[in-house]
């Protein structure tokens, strides 16, 4: 029975995934300044660049991941930007209180490494290009 809801549930975990990055990079987009004044406050160097390349993973390749277009790659490639931001901003070994986002972003990191083994299923634009 499973395997009959592969497509579907394969199409509902990239919306459900690219849900946590669309949005947060259009929010940065209006929010460049607060957004990189944010960055700065955790001592990243080149704060302004560093949100812009933020805002190219969550919209860019969020909107990939959205539609199924080179989906393992944009999986991966927000995979390895959610890990590294995740050291970054929830470091709870020094903020105890940011425990539960940091495992959060890294059960995310998960689902994200699985869409990059798998691809985005036969209900992508990957799935119908090789279709």
């Amino acid at each position: 029975m499973l395997n009959s809801l592969q497509n579907p549930l394969s199409l509902l975990g990239r919306v459900l995934i690219a849900l946590l990055f669309v949005p947060a990079g259009f929010s940065k987009i209006g929010g460049f300044t607060g957004t990189a004044g944010y960055i700065a406050s955790k001592g990243v160097p080149l704060p302004e660049v560093a949100a812009a390349i933020a805002i190219a993973v969550e919209l860019g390749l969020g909107l990939l991941l959205l539609i199924g277009l080179q989906t393992r790659w944009a999986a991966l490639g927000i995979a390895v930007f959610t890990a590294v931001i995740t050291f970054i901003f929830h470091a709870f070994w020094a903020d105890p209180a940011q425990s539960q986002a940091f495992f959060k972003n890294i059960a995310v990191v998960g689902g994200l490494l699985t869409i990059a083994a798998w691809g985005g299923g036969a209900w992508s634009v990957d799935g119908k290009l090789k279709g």
